[in-house]
């Protein structure tokens, strides 16, 4: 599209003019939180809280060692802190290589700016693929159509012309334009949507709803249940010293303080991870998302392909001449100025056709497959998908189309008319031209991308708006299963059962960009979770439906815009190392879940069965300290960052909580014995206290061995020093954390039977645990 000598845009001294009276864009909302609110929100939970409380009760007592948990408390938030910080930098700093530019008229020459240097009634040059980031009204157009699916919900091309209004958010199909910015910044609609608003899905991740499920519900039953034991212990003849203590060891024990940490740790080094590959995540919960995927939906161009097409042949029909054939290709090219891989190629291929002047044309759209344009010749040509240009073709051309495409090649038709469009329709009267072979640029990492998810699990279908057979064979050279198994979904019927079609076949073809977004829904209904890759804008629909959609780089703006994930090297392999990292956090988070979950179990039902005993609780708040920092703090670290790419099976909530009940009922029936074995033979409180925490950490770490498996060399040299510290803890600082010697007669007799069945009842309980759950 030329530029008109009367549209000259703003001049600079207008541009000063209206950014010193404050009528330019304000950035865009960043995609990480401000330094202030990783601060507070680190820092002002709901557990955080809690553990002040009870501090603050622990104070009344005057046993001061046992605020010792704060100082666990304070080394969990400053490492959030620190962790999320890292993430947020690493993250903005990637970003930056992802934001979108704009083109605008000023003093008649076209300027490339950022969004957030835009001020009102600048004038916005908008190609297709391309977002509208402001509202305004067309100044001028060549076939320009958006797509206001995100306004309207109806994803059909809208065509404007001059004096329409536009607004943010929608995205442009066909053609391109002139937009005067009339609001910009706040006012306009785009700055009233958030990114996930947009996707209108979803973004919190499995894990991370169970963990926030968990939370509410601790929350609900910390403060009767504490309630509870401190009068039942008080009212039994406790001193209010000892039922406090008590009272605050149980509730303490039940707060999983170091697990929400833990995992947002986990995700913030997963996303710094994925920075140094070049790919940007939008939300932490994606990572999960994605690892969890089984089936992934990828789009040929851009994806198995890297877009670019080549001409390989042209096919002239009956009674046409070369010249004839070029001509008419030249002369569209040129009225048509499109910037699409097949015009690209096309201007490779032919020159440019200067001699006929353009009357009238239609851009090319993912609805129509066909562009074309009238000249002064009193001639209109158009070129597109044969079957969207002609219903029928003579059965030697069908038989030449039929063959190219079975080898891979896309085929063009060129046709002619004498008569011109009527509301952008196809001429009547149109008569062949010839055809146009053009073949695929196949990645060349893309093979060995899909061998990777053939053998993790992952089911792969190719979805394009290409001929079935074309994409057919191009997905079976990069190895695709049963790649032959294609359906042209222009064939089918707007009422057909698409749960047999996903499930029948493996590459659709001819698949309108409402259609990607049906297949995605029905793969979803089937029980899958579903990802997406695209780079254009028919794949809008698809990667805002899918669980997890990813954008390459070189993609249209609107297509990143939806995304959970740029690849901003535009590299398709770089899918394997985001599987990868999501696989090993969540499966490291489901570890270390299962260690901070064993000691909420344990405490709560301890906390529950002491209402009703009329005997103090077992532990003091300093006595949790070794068994929490030992058994769950410190390995949990380790753990937490380790290799682990094994496929995730199962739900977050069950995965975590076999282990957890087991050790964390192993732990009460323990307890319960010792009790019994102290009432018999008359034991103090002290001795109980001591074999109650000795035979804990026993079983924690026999858990700790289970969820650590497998056990690598530095695995077991860790966990081997941290029983060595923690049987010595009892030695050398056993007064200070209010615990006897376990080196002596009297308490060796009752510990060495208890210690010994730990590991044969760990295995008979969680052999129940897993019977009991299936």
């Amino acid at each position: 599209m030329e530029l008109k000598t009367d549209l000259k845009g703003l001049s600079m001294k207008e541009v000063k003019e209206k950014i010193a009276q404050g009528a330019n864009n304000q950035p865009q909302k960043p995609l990480t939180k401000s330094v202030g609110k990783i601060f507070f929100d680190n820092i002002c939970t709901l557990f955080n809280g809690i553990n002040l409380v009870m501090a603050g009760l622990i104070l009344t007592t005057g046993s001061y060692k046992n605020l010792l948990f704060l100082g666990v408390i304070f080394a969990n938030t400053s490492i959030g802190i620190y962790q999320e910080i890292r993430a947020k930098h690493s993250i903005d700093k990637l970003s930056l290589l992802n934001k979108a530019k704009v083109t605008v008229v000023r003093e008649g020459d076209f300027v490339d700016i950022e969004q957030e240097e835009l001020v009102t009634n600048d004038l916005v040059m908008i190609r297709r693929g391309e977002q509208i980031c402001v509202d305004g009204i067309v100044i001028a157009t060549n076939g320009f159509e958006v797509d206001e699916s995100q306004l309207t919900g109806e994803s059909d091309a809208i065509k404007k012309t001059v004096g329409d209004s536009i607004l943010s958010g929608s995205y442009v199909t066909g053609g391109n334009g002139y937009v005067e910015a009339l609001k910009i910044g706040q006012d306009s609609y785009v700055n009233q949507l958030s990114i996930e608003a947009k996707k209108e899905k979803n973004s919190t991740s499995e894990l991370m709803r169970t963990l926030n499920r968990l939370v509410k519900g601790l929350t609900f039953a910390i403060l009767p249940i504490g309630l509870l034991l401190f009068f039942s212990g008080y009212l039994g003849g406790l001193a209010i010293s000892k039922a406090i203590l008590g009272t605050t060891a149980a509730i303490i024990g039940m707060i999983p303080e170091g697990l929400i940490l833990i995992t947002s740790i986990a995700l913030a080094v997963g996303i710094v991870n994925l920075t140094k590959k070049k790919v940007l995540v939008k939300t932490m919960g994606s990572i999960e998302t994605l690892a969890r995927v089984d089936l992934l939906c990828l789009d040929k161009t851009g994806t198995l392909t890297n877009g670019e097409l080549t001409v390989s042949e042209f096919i002239v029909a009956n009674g046409v001449q070369l010249d004839q054939l070029k001509a008419a290709i030249g002369a569209l090219v040129k009225g048509l100025e499109d910037d699409n891989p097949t015009s690209m190629a096309l201007q490779k291929a032919v020159d440019k056709n200067e001699e006929w002047k353009l009357i009238e044309s239609v851009p090319f759209s993912s609805a129509r497959k066909w562009s074309g344009a009238t000249f002064d010749t009193n001639k209109t040509y158009v070129m597109g998908a044969p079957e969207y240009v002609f219903s029928t073709l003579s059965k030697a051309d069908q038989h030449s189309v039929n063959q190219a495409s079975e080898m891979g090649k896309r085929v063009l038709a060129i046709a002619s008319s004498s008569m011109g469009f009527v509301n952008h329709q196809l001429p009547e009267q149109l008569s062949l031209l010839g055809f146009v072979y053009m073949e695929d640029t196949i990645r060349a990492e893309a093979p060995a991308t899909l061998k990777y998810f053939n053998q993790q699990g992952v089911a792969i279908r190719i979805i394009s708006g290409d001929n079935p057979k074309t994409v057919a064979h191009i997905a079976e050279r990069v190895g695709v299963e049963d790649a032959k198994q294609a359906i042209d979904m222009s064939q089918v019927d707007k009422e057909a059962d698409l749960t047999e079609i996903i499930a029948k076949y493996r590459v659709f073809g001819r698949v309108s960009p409402t259609q990607k977004r049906e297949l995605i829904q029905a793969m979803q209904k089937a029980g899958h979770t579903v990802g997406m890759t695209g780079d254009g804008v028919n794949d809008i629909l698809a990667l805002k439906t899918a669980d997890c959609g990813i954008a390459m780089a070189e993609g249209s703006t609107a297509a990143k815009s939806v995304s959970d994930f740029v690849l901003l090297d535009s590299n398709f392999d770089s899918l394997v190392g985001v599987v990868m990292e999501g696989r090993r956090v969540v499966n490291n988070i489901q570890r270390v879940a299962s260690l901070y979950l064993t000691k909420t179990v344990y405490s709560a039902i301890l906390a529950v069965l002491f209402i009703f005993m009329n005997q103090a609780y077992p532990f003091q708040p300093i006595q949790l300290s070794p068994i929490n920092a030992l058994t769950v703090g410190i390995p949990s670290f380790f753990l937490a960052l380790r290799p682990n790419y094994a496929q995730i099976k199962g739900g977050f909530f069950k995965n975590v909580m076999k282990p957890a009940l087991t050790a964390g009922i192993l732990v009460v029936l323990y307890i319960c014995m010792i009790l019994v074995m102290g009432t018999i033979w008359h034991l103090d409180y002290s001795i109980t206290s001591t074999l109650s925490v000795l035979l804990t950490g026993m079983v924690c770490f026999t858990s700790l061995i289970y969820v650590a498996n497998p056990l690598s060399k530095k695995v077991i040299g860790l966990i081997s020093s941290l029983i060595v510290v923690f049987l010595l803890i009892f030695f050398f600082f056993g007064n200070f954390f209010s615990l006897v010697s376990i080196f002596n007669k009297e308490i060796l007799v009752f510990a060495v039977p208890l210690i010994v069945t730990v590991v044969p009842m760990y295995h008979f309980i969680r052999k129940l645990i897993l019977k009991a759950i299936h």
